[in-house]
């Protein structure tokens, strides 16, 4: 029927990522598409782009294209681009992981930016907005900005994307501030809530019909955990990959700079998360893939060690304890190597309990689940540990796609 499907595009570091789901929250339809099947130049939006037409393509394709009623995109945090007055980039756009060199410049944004912003540091979108007003743009746009506007021809952003580059999500507004590091603040998009439409289809290429609305998006790590399904305060989202990053929903803001706590505005409430040095790069430190899976067989999780690990890659951490010359504790070391691995995985599991409650201390809601994504949620006996450490239901994901998450955004805002 028409208007019972909904579109997300995940724009990655490596690749774009297209999902469509029905009115009921089923996958429909996916398809991805790699950047370096465009070209060399992972900076360049016409890279992106290209990528993210190919995946809409490929995913539309497999579904009747006039039934999408709505679509949203999510981007890398804090990717940023000039462009002139069409849209069209002055240049490469200035990556996440791009780090500003310029000491003045970052010491403009020290000097000013109050304590609690996200826009400190060499990879914030606020450096990178800063370098790129040289270029003498019209606006500069985030790339998940961008891409929609291919799709809708509206110049303007989400409080997500929007967020490192300054933007003040408890008063809503870009802040007075932002003009005195140097920045012309009228270069900067207009933005508003994720979730909020914000025009209808422009680009009629992919099959799609007129009145599909375009929804304001978010970034690809607020989308996962989207994805997820958490949708309730207290409900938490743990990524095991190569660190540990816990994520919740608070009906409060929390802001906590010395452990790298900032707050997204999600979902009506706030999305607060710390990341911890330990995860997969600890482990692969002392085991490889083939032992952890090997080692994790001979592995009672009903029965502690007793031994207690704090596992880290190197000296240094962030959450939940602030010390950045904090060294790894992975002493006594027992003979057996299955003992020395299960207390690797209780000490990660220890260091997630008290990274959430961290997070309760600071004014985050009491913890009720938590759901796990990455590649350590595969392990069933890791995960063991984890739940009996925890104490909480951890149900399943729904998605562990950052696309199904935008495409949740876009049933979302159709509703509004």
């Amino acid at each position: 029927m028409p208007g019972d499907l909904f579109l997300g595009l995940d724009l990655g570091t490596s690749g774009a990522r297209a999902v469509v789901m029905d009115a009921d929250g089923t996958q429909r339809a996916s398809a991805r598409s790699a950047m370096a099947d465009h070209g060399d130049n992972l900076r360049s939006p016409a890279v992106w782009w290209a990528a993210a037409r190919q995946a809409l393509d490929g995913a539309l394709a497999q579904v009747d294209a006039t039934r999408v009623a709505a679509l949203a995109v999510d981007g890398t945090s804090g990717t940023l681009l000039a462009v002139d007055d069409r849209g069209s980039p002055l240049a490469d756009g200035l990556m996440y992981n791009d780090a500003c060199t310029d000491t003045a410049l970052l010491a403009r944004i020290a000097d000013h930016a109050p304590a609690s912003s996200a826009a400190h540091g060499p990879t914030s979108g606020l450096a990178r907005a800063l370098q790129l007003q040289a270029l003498h743009p019209h606006k500069l746009l985030h790339q998940a900005d961008w891409i929609a506007f291919q799709l809708s021809g509206h110049m303007g952003s989400d409080a997500n994307n929007a967020l490192k580059t300054g933007y003040d999500p408890v008063s809503a507004r870009w802040p007075d501030w932002i003009s005195a590091t140097g920045l012309n603040p009228a270069l900067l998009p207009e933005v508003v809530e994720p979730g909020t439409p914000v025009a209808e289809l422009r680009n009629r290429a992919f099959g799609l019909p007129p009145t599909c609305q375009v929804i304001a998006g978010t970034t690809d790590g607020c989308a996962s955990f989207l994805a997820t399904g958490a949708c309730l305060p207290g409900e938490g989202v743990t990524a095991l990959g190569t660190t540990l990053t816990l994520k919740i929903l608070s009906q409060t803001p929390i802001f906590a700079p010395e452990y790298g706590i900032y707050s997204h505005r999600l979902l009506g409430m706030w999305l607060a998360g710390g990341a911890s040095n330990t995860g997969g790069a600890a482990l692969l430190a002392q085991f490889t893939p083939t032992e952890m899976a090997s080692l994790s067989a001979r592995i009672d999780p009903e029965t502690d060690t007793g031994l207690d690990y704090y596992p880290l890659p190197k000296p240094g951490e962030r959450f939940p304890i602030a010390d950045p010359d904090l060294p790894p504790r992975i002493t006594p070391r027992p003979a057996d190597r299955a003992r020395f691995l299960q207390a690797h995985f209780e000490g990660i599991a220890a260091i997630e309990q008290s990274g959430y409650a961290r997070l309760a201390q600071l004014g985050a809601p009491p913890l009720i689940s938590v759901r796990s994504v990455g590649g350590g949620a595969a392990n069933p006996v890791f995960s063991r540990i984890r739940a009996r450490r925890l104490g909480l239901p951890m149900p399943p994901p729904a998605s562990d796609e950052a696309a199904f998450g935008t495409a949740l955004l876009a049933q979302r805002g159709a509703a509004a």
